[in-house]
């Protein structure tokens, strides 16, 4: 997910998005930790890096997370 992408976005959509990336999370850190195998390791990372990117963009509007 882009930048330009999350700016585009309101509010509502910013924290929606924001809540499906972290149970995604959630997912998939229990899956590594459970001893299972991913299919794609940098998924963790791209999903992590989003979260961060929508939790950014809610700071610049003002918004606490």
């Amino acid at each position: 997910m882009k930048m330009r992408e999350i700016r585009e976005m309101s509010r509502e959509e910013k924290l929606k998005k924001l809540n499906e990336l972290e149970i995604e999370l959630i997912r998939l850190r229990t899956l590594v930790r459970s001893g299972g195998a991913l299919e794609n390791p940098g998924q963790v990372r791209a999903i992590k890096r989003d979260i961060a990117r929508l939790k950014f963009a809610l700071c610049q509007e003002g918004y606490r997370v």
